[in-house]
């Protein structure tokens, strides 16, 4: 359920009414835009009568949310969230970023890798220090050498990180080091301990879709880590698996405006791991953008061929370089304004 008040709500009046409904035993999320207050209402709201709600001076109308996803819902938050994650960089509304970087850190490359992404246009720097890997005896990452090697090149090269987590007790571990950005990966989309430990957090999640996982399961995935306090989240498709078998996964470019519509968190698109294949990277980034991604994830390796895991989607920092030019054509022409380089 959500409270919409009139323009003439004060600020004193919004807390007189944020109060009476918590002390109902409901949560509130306020939603303040630029022509009117929503009050969103969570929890049990067979305890509010509407009715009397509505008859408030404040309340303009009010109405029901049918969808089970509540504070990652557009209808609580109608205008665009924009996540800041660290550095200056803030991803939503119209800010776009580019996550460029290898996919397990491997070592002293990461470095080399860093600088050519970044001089690319890279904003943000991707490297898996821990990595779930569907055979037990594959590379599984650094672990906690491969975050420090992280906050390196975060510190030389003024960059937020995005590093992937896999285990809720690794959580203080990252906040102890000050990684910006908790990616959540598809395989733990739904690893709901993992998803409530990271909201207890502010740190921003970039959450990947299930690798079966429909919209509205990425979308209740959302829920799970708002619903504990940190409304900082980013949502990322990254491809399903369905029968075709001809790539890696199938890249469901639909989802970017369907997310869109439904919630108000920036989407990022991932065509690495959508496609696995570098030739394919390119032209599925550049129709990414073209369909209203707030951003990209690309793995870029400086020798993909000697790359400890997923080399085959990664691209040369060469290829990036051109493939970062098209990305920001493509955005001229989107945004129907040039685009800073």
């Amino acid at each position: 359920m959500i409270a919409i008040l009139k323009q003439s709500a004060s600020d004193e009046a919004v807390s007189h009414i944020v109060s009476w409904i918590e002390k109902k035993g409901l949560k509130t999320d306020v939603s303040r835009g630029e022509n009117e207050t929503i009050i969103g209402l969570v929890g049990d709201t067979t305890k509010i009568d509407p009715f009397l709600l509505e008859s408030m001076d404040v309340v303009e109308r009010v109405q029901r949310v049918s969808e089970p996803f509540k504070r990652a819902n557009r209808k609580f938050h109608p205008e665009d969230s924009v996540i800041d994650c660290g550095h200056g960089v803030k991803i939503g509304g119209d800010q776009f970023q580019v996550i460029a970087g290898p996919c397990s850190v491997e070592g002293e490359n990461l470095i080399r890798i860093a600088r050519r992404v970044k001089a690319a246009g890279a904003t943000m720097l991707r490297g898996g220090a821990y990595k779930p890997r569907t055979s037990p005896y594959a590379y599984q990452g650094m672990g906690p050498a491969g975050l420090d090697l992280l906050c390196e090149a975060s510190a030389e090269l003024d960059m937020p990180i995005v590093t992937e987590i896999m285990d809720p007790r690794d959580v203080q571990v990252f906040l102890d080091k000050k990684i910006d950005v908790m990616q959540i990966g598809a395989r733990n989309a739904q690893n709901f301990p993992l998803l409530k430990e990271v909201g207890k957090t502010q740190t921003p999640v970039l959450l990947k879709r299930g690798m079966s996982g429909t919209v509205d399961e990425l979308l209740m995935a959302a829920e799970y880590i708002m619903s504990e306090g940190n409304d900082n989240v980013i949502l990322c498709e990254r491809g399903i698996r369905t029968f075709e078998t001809r790539t890696r996964n199938t890249f469901d470019l639909n989802a970017v405006p369907v997310l869109h519509h439904l919630s108000h968190l920036p989407v990022v698109a991932d065509p690495s791991h959508a496609t696995g294949y570098t030739r394919y990277v390119e032209p599925m980034a550049l129709a990414a953008t073209a369909c209203g991604a707030n951003g990209l994830e690309i793995e870029v390796h400086d020798d993909p061929s000697h790359a400890w895991s997923d080399g085959a989607q990664a691209l040369t920092p060469d290829q990036f370089d051109d493939t970062m030019r098209r990305i920001r054509a493509i955005r001229e022409v989107v945004c129907q304004e040039p685009v800073q380089e």
